[in-house]
């Protein structure tokens, strides 16, 4: 028969596919043309280009038609849906087909298929759904681990920088990739054959592990957080582009702006205030129309859900999605039409808000400035748009109805890293300004209002929610509060004012940073829910997060429910994901944590390495932690946070007294409690780790002055008899311990005789 036309290839894998019970292969197509020799050649050349170009899908030696079920294949768990079968996924471009396993059918295999696992299927079509039934379940796709590479006669060993691994890889030479002793690098693991070492190949050399640049890679890798968007993920955000739908109002007329971070490269809420007759304002808070472009089921969606959120490092972001949709199209990039949700609304002349209302528009970003550019105009420093003066006249009326709200006001002063050229260039306090609080005040509203709409509306949502301290986490602020001339009210009910009072009585006496940190760690976690409690901190009856849908996926949540409440067209929320709701705020409650935890452990790598040169040097801190094995001073130029073992607190036994939230000496009574300034000397700093280890130079500070007295000596006018001197050396004491010791009726107590061995600390010598 010789080489088919295209159009004769097609028609011939089309009609034996549906007569066999597999695709046919390359080798089939062959037989069947009777194509021999280098003919052979140009008919692989012909199945590539029909490849090329979406004609026919070749899967391994395998030829089909785009878009065609196998029969048997690969699947991979996505997700559980609200009747618990298990959603999977072929993991195929041409086929975006959802799979369904019954839960029964799960956890027939030992152990149960779950999210996340591969398994061989067999499919079948059931009332229009796509059935799978197990084969055979598959191992876990081989993810590759980041560690640091130890080099080895023989190769070598990776060395996983996670504190979960629990087993190193060896490499073999051949495996080395030129990688050399101290690197950071990807490994991957090899087949594992019986017992022995597990074995892997390196695929990637990141460069040394000292390096500065590497150590939020590492805090990364620790925690599980993906790095790079698998490659459907980039294909769907490449072909996106911004086509309005008819339910997008344009108000590109409207001057809005955005007021960020002066680094910010993702900008997704625009601001805009309007004076109204009766001395109220009308806000317009315009926020990146995310839902419209992420819908519901895509690959976009499905990464973003996983990710949860984006996470900011001092030296770089991870974000939720691709930079095209989180730096481009959905950026409010100053000058261009971009697609927005908008929240609009009217609030009275001592910010009590009136009315919302919510709708889709096109707008268009007509200045982009920096908190300090804003606050400069505002301040008549710097000329600008005259609507930032009206933006500051609405932050003023919410700022009164803010303070008849009382929320809870911690306002602790944060500090910057700055980097350069992949080193530290230096540590700054963030200064916190008005511009600052107009933006978290327009957000704080807009939240408030989407709340609002969602509950009234009946729909489910995830709320932002903050419970009440614990009481007994209250009872341990208190007492820890009291000897420092603090106090709260007894019981429970312990309201935001009342911690309020605290914070800025200690404001006035310089302890703001400390006793702000105990009030912070006596709080409950704020994380999402759909079960609305309320949140404490902000002293809100509902808030739901809305103004950050491309660096929070809770936020895109809410965006899809009040498209699909308010009928604002496509890209509202489905009925299966309305369902999943309350498995989401699990999740993404996870995925914060992980990220903070991230963003901490980057930190205390970095200033470890912008410490590790000041070995010896003394710094000024305060007491920022108090454990039985010691103690946390945190920096006062840095913030940064080391250790004190308790060991080497001197000779004296150290016992802790968790009330109070101290170490006291048991011989002397001398303490070291939570706040109390102390100088300390750097010993070492490990940067991989992220530890600095001190050296106490302050001595414990005896608390009781009453005891302080009882040991001075009196002189004779107070009744006590004159120390005895020794005849040999005149007017020196004889034994001058016993001559120093207080002549009290109670003697300082020892250490009880059953106290730790390993707790008792000898004599330090003398330097």
């Amino acid at each position: 028969m010789g080489i088919p036309t295209p159009k004769e290839l097609i028609e011939w894998v089309e009609r034996e596919n549906a007569e066999r019970s597999s695709p046919v292969t390359r080798r089939d197509i062959a037989k069947a043309f009777g194509v021999k020799g280098a003919a052979r050649a140009e008919l692989r050349g012909m199945l590539k280009r029909l490849e090329r170009e979406g004609a026919l899908s070749l899967d391994g030696k395998r030829a089909k038609r785009p878009g065609q079920l196998p029969p048997v294949t690969v699947l991979t768990v996505e997700r559980m849906n609200s009747d618990g079968d298990l959603v999977c996924s072929l993991g195929r471009d041409d086929i975006e087909t959802e799979v369904l396993l019954d839960a029964r059918e799960a956890g027939r295999v030992k152990p149960a298929i779950g999210v996340g696992d591969r398994f061989l299927g067999k499919l079948r079509e059931e009332a229009g759904v796509v059935v799978a039934s197990v084969l055979k379940p598959l191992e876990k796709p081989k993810s590759k681990t980041l560690g640091v590479f130890r080099s080895q006669h023989s190769g070598g060993v990776v060395e996983p920088v996670s504190r979960k691994a629990r087993n190193s890889f060896t490499i073999g030479k051949a495996d080395k990739l030129n990688a050399e002793d101290g690197d950071l690098v990807w490994c991957e693991p090899k087949p594992q054959r019986g017992y022995g070492p597990m074995k892997a190949r390196i695929v990637e050399v990141v460069g040394s592990v000292e390096a500065t640049k590497n150590l939020s890679l590492i805090a990364l890798a620790e925690h599980d957080i993906p790095v790079e968007f698998p490659s459907k993920v980039m294909r769907e955000a490449k072909e996106l582009s911004m086509r309005a739908d008819k339910a997008h109002v344009d108000i590109t007329r409207l001057p809005l702006v955005t007021i960020d971070p002066a680094t910010a490269r993702d900008h997704d809420d625009a601001v805009h205030a309007e004076k109204l007759d009766d001395g109220g304002f009308r806000l317009t808070i315009a926020i990146a129309d995310v839902s419209y472009y992420v819908r519901p089921g895509s690959a976009l969606d499905k990464e973003a859900e996983k990710r949860g959120n984006s996470v900011y490092l001092p030296d770089r972001v991870v974000p939720m999605l691709p930079e095209e949709l989180s730096n481009d199209l959905c950026s409010l990039k100053e000058g261009k039409t971009r697609l927005a949700l908008c929240c609009e609304v009217e609030i009275g002349p001592r910010g009590a808000k009136k009315k919302h209302r919510f709708f889709r528009a096109k707008i268009k970003n007509h200045k982009n400035l920096a908190y300090e550019e804003a606050q400069a105009i505002e301040d008549g420093h710097k000329k600008g748009p005259k609507e930032i003066k009206v933006l500051f006249e609405a932050y003023r009326a919410l700022v009164a109805a803010r303070e008849r709200r009382n929320p809870l006001d911690l306002d602790m002063p944060e500090r910057r890293i700055i980097m350069q050229d992949g080193a530290i260039a230096g540590i700054e306090r963030k200064e916190r300004m008005d511009a600052h609080r107009l933006i978290e005040e327009c957000m704080v509203l807009a939240n408030v209002c989407a709340a609002e709409t969602l509950t009234q509306k009946g729909r489910e949502a995830i709320f932002r929610v903050h419970d009440a301290p614990d009481p007994e986490r209250l009872d341990g602020l208190r007492e820890y509060l009291t000897p420092l001339g603090y106090s709260l009210p007894k019981g429970d009910e312990v309201r935001a004012e009342n911690l309020n009072r605290v914070i800025e009585m200690a404001r006035k006496k310089g302890e703001l940073e400390i006793i702000a940190l105990s009030v912070l760690r006596s709080q409950s976690q704020a994380v999402y829910d759909t079960e609305n409690i309320g949140h404490f901190g902000l002293s809100l009856k509902r808030y739901a997060h809305f103004t950050s849908p491309i660096r929070r996926y809770a936020d895109l949540t809410v965006h899809r429910g009040l498209v699909r409440a308010l009928g604002l067209g496509p890209g509202g929320e489905t009925d299966e994901d309305a369902l999943r709701l309350s498995t989401i705020g699990e999740h993404i409650s996870k995925a914060e944590r992980k990220a903070v935890s991230a963003e901490r452990d980057t930190e205390s790598r970095l200033l470890s390495a912008h410490l590790e040169d000041q070995l010896g040097a003394v710094f000024s801190g305060r007491i920022s932690g108090v454990t039985r094995v010691g103690l946390f001073v945190a920096l006062d130029e840095t913030g940064a946070d080391g250790f004190v073992p308790v060991r080497t607190l001197g000779w004296e036994y150290f016992e802790h007294d968790e009330t109070k939230r101290a170490l006291v000496g048991q011989k002397t009574g001398g303490s070291y409690h939570m706040g109390m300034k102390v100088s300390v000397r750097l010993l070492e700093a490990t940067p991989v780790q992220g530890g600095l280890r001190f050296e106490m130079l302050t001595k414990a500070k005896r608390t009781d002055d009453k005891d302080d007295d009882e040991r001075k000596p009196r002189d004779r006018k107070a009744g006590r008899k004159p120390l005895r001197r020794s005849a040999s050396k005149p007017g020196k004491p004889k034994n001058k311990a016993k001559a120093e010791a207080p002549k009290t009726k109670e003697q300082p107590q020892k250490p009880a005789k059953n106290a730790p061995a390993k707790l008792k600390r000898r004599p330090r010598k003398k330097r």
